[in-house]
């Protein structure tokens, strides 16, 4: 019998990335000979994996406290089912690869968790689970996982030709990952797949030309010993180069004068909501080393029921001035009204994407559907490559795509957070199509805010809290604000006022999302709370929660409430000062515990006052640990994931060691069974 050499693959997403990295799969799928067929795991009704008998390619990320995404719930559900039997996906085939963040708890648990159930059920590995990490860069692992897939494909569909599906698929797996061409075993702690590999000295195949350096250019690389985004310094600028294979084109778009269509928001605004601005605050002095700002929204005309805790997406668009310089530099400009038409080239078996609109302006494409902010793949730098003139720009792009320039790539591209305009600047001989801007720029996507307030004491409103990231000048780019904060401050800008209030007739599109992270249904249950910074947002929705229904339910037994708040100075940025000493003194909040990490030592002369608020956790460890194993409480966390997030989680394993007297990898048993019983909440952004 021959088996076609077709493939199933589905995804999992919550933001865009996993069916981003899936849609790539099935772009790349033909160029290596194979057919591919593409489905979000939401739509049940396109695929049956039940009865499926094509190898099967997941890709999955992880939302929230290691929850698989919300696009993948119910399949999960489903595959949860206790009545399924053990073998009931004895026929399935597939791979996996997971996306998470390592600056999070529970790392690829979305992913993680349908793996594992598919293995309890009988399905089998046909090339060994990828997890990529975002907190380093999932380029890192996607690349690599994704050349290793076809190879491993190809042996799949030749096993299955052979009439030998039964035999034991994880020893195809460890070929693959394992071996060399010649049988040998590899070191197990190199690269688990193998780049496919293009030497820089080899033939370009396009232009028919051997790839090297200008030698006129060789003394002005040599002159300043020091690495940047524009040169590189020996070894790397004397090494032979390892790239990656050049990505296929698959789009053509052109460019036509005449109507576009009506341009508001994105083609999925449908689930969006205009919302008024009713009010706009500054909630930190200016002398403060961050700024926040609150805003208000209207939503009583949406009829929108939320919870505190719950969140809301905010559309944004790219910033006017750097979509007007993009269209300058790409020598388009006098052609930004006009209507885009996108299509494949003939023979692709690809798709268009779908965040892009047919008929709109290029003008509202660049601003509204592509992320132009976005830190350019290396596949898409490798791709720009084929488009610059200059042989020392080209060079250098293909080093900072190359296996031998990671590193400079993480430092000047990825950690800089350099985006195509810095690119294009840093390199002016690169002059890339718009059909490639389309293939590789992202989608843009909304940012997610937390509600800091209650509708039983806002009825109508909703609030949220942010401060305005700010990225300072650096070589690689000018000092500039993040895409959504530094959009919102200028939106308000004209309304804004410091601790004041104006009326306001200023608009956003926004989203509203469900969310685990809310206090326990049961009022007697005592919460410990922890939310440095802006962090403290869906706190304060907590508190004015629970001093409505205090009002409302007088008799009730209410469980102990603890806040833990740290901020830089107590008198520049403690947010919502005055809201929560008023919920301390009417006994909304049982115990307030604040620190101020850069305040001199008190007029006592207090030198070991805590600093953060992991040092304050630790001081009050016998009410926490008390609170959580005894009283059978739970614990919120909220703020920045890179840092304040590990800090708490490793004081709580801490706090739990001590209290039971045992070791750490016991405490994270424990600390796991918390997260499992939704009693340690997280909501943490890096």
């Amino acid at each position: 019998m021959r088996f076609a050499a077709r493939f199933l693959i589905l995804y999992g997403s919550q933001h865009g990335q996993a069916q981003s990295i899936a849609e790539e799969i099935c772009q790349q799928a033909a160029e290596h000979g194979f057919t591919a067929d593409i489905s979000c795991l939401s739509n049940q009704h396109k695929y049956n994996v039940d009865h499926e008998i094509r190898p099967v390619v997941f890709v999955v990320s992880t939302t929230g406290d290691g929850d698989p995404p919300d696009t993948a719930q119910k399949f999960v559900r489903k595959i949860k089912n206790k009545s399924l039997a053990h073998d009931h996906f004895s026929h399935l085939r597939y791979a996996l690869l997971a996306l998470g963040d390592t600056n999070y708890a529970n790392f690829c648990n979305g992913g993680k968790t349908i793996d594992s159930r598919l293995q309890q059920l009988g399905a089998k590995h046909f090339y060994a689970t990828g997890h990529a990490d975002d907190g380093t860069g999932l380029e890192v692992v996607v690349d690599p996982w994704i050349e290793g897939l076809w190879d491993a494909l190809k042996k799949m569909f030749s096993s299955m030709s052979s009439n030998q599906q039964g035999a034991d698929l994880r020893d195809c797996t460890q070929d693959n990952y394992h071996k060399n061409a010649s049988g040998q075993e590899k070191n197990k702690s190199d690269l688990e797949v193998d780049l496919h590999l293009l030497k820089l000295s080899e033939v370009d195949s396009q232009k028919g030309k051997t790839i090297t350096s200008d030698s006129s250019d060789v003394e002005t690389l040599f002159t300043a010993l020091v690495a940047s985004l524009k040169q590189s310094v020996p070894p790397l600028s004397e090494s032979v180069l390892n790239v990656p294979a050049l990505p296929a084109s698959y789009l053509e778009v052109h460019l036509e004068q005449g109507s576009t269509e009506r341009e508001t928001v994105p083609s999925d605004k449908d689930c969006y909501h205009e919302v008024s601005i009713s009010k706009a605050v500054q909630c930190t002095q200016d002398d403060a080393v961050k700024t926040a700002i609150l805003l208000e929204l209207d939503i009583s005309e949406q009829n929108i029921a939320y919870q505190p805790g719950d969140a809301f997406d905010i559309l944004c668009p790219n910033r006017a001035s750097e979509v007007e310089e993009l269209l300058l530099r790409l020598d388009l400009q006098t052609q930004k009204n006009c209507a885009v038409q996108v299509n494949l080239l003939k023979n692709s078996t690809a798709k268009v994407p779908l965040h892009i609109p047919q008929n709109g302006s290029l003008q509202f494409i660049l601003t509204w559907c592509l992320e132009i902010r976005s830190a350019p793949k290396k596949a898409f730098v490798r791709a720009l490559a084929d488009f610059t003139q200059n042989g020392s720009e080209k060079r250098r792009l293909l080093e900072l795509c190359s296996k031998e320039g990671s590193a400079d790539y993480n430092s000047f591209v990825r950690d800089a957070n350099v985006c195509l305009l810095d690119l294009l600047r840093a390199f002016p001989s690169c002059l890339p199509p718009l059909s490639l801007l389309f293939e590789h720029l992202p989608k843009l996507q909304p940012r997610a805010y937390s509600a800091a307030s209650s509708s039983l004491q806002h009825p109508g409103k909703v609030n949220f809290v942010f401060n305005v990231v700010e990225f300072p000048a650096r070589p690689e780019h000018p000092a500039r604000t993040g895409l959504c904060t530094g959009w919102l401050a200028d939106h308000v800008s004209s309304i804004l006022r410091p601790l004041g209030t104006v009326p306001a007739s200023e608009h956003l599109d926004a989203i509203y999302k469900i969310s685990t992270f809310h206090l326990p249904a049961d009022l007697s249950i005592p919460v410990v709370m922890v939310g440095p910074g802006t962090g403290v947002a869906p706190f304060i929705g907590f508190l004015e929660q629970r001093e409505k229904e205090r009002e409302a339910n007088q008799e009730a037994t209410f469980g102990e409430t603890w806040l833990f708040f740290g901020c830089r100075h107590k008198d520049k940025d403690f947010l919502f000062r005055e809201e929560l000493e008023r919920f301390a003194h009417n006994g909304t909040l049982s115990h307030l515990i604040v620190c101020f990490s850069r305040d001199e030592p008190d007029a006592a002369g207090t030198v070991n006052s805590p600093t953060y608020v992991q040092h304050n956790l630790r001081l009050h460890a016998k009410n926490v640990a008390s609170i959580l194993l005894k009283d059978k409480g739970c614990l919120y966390v909220c703020g920045d994931g890179k840092n304040m997030a590990k800090d708490v989680n490793d004081t709580l394993l801490e706090i739990i060691g001590n209290k039971l007297q045992i070791d750490i990898l016991d405490a994270m048993k424990i600390v796991a069974g918390l997260r499992e019983e939704k009693r340690y909440l997280q909501d943490i952004w890096s």
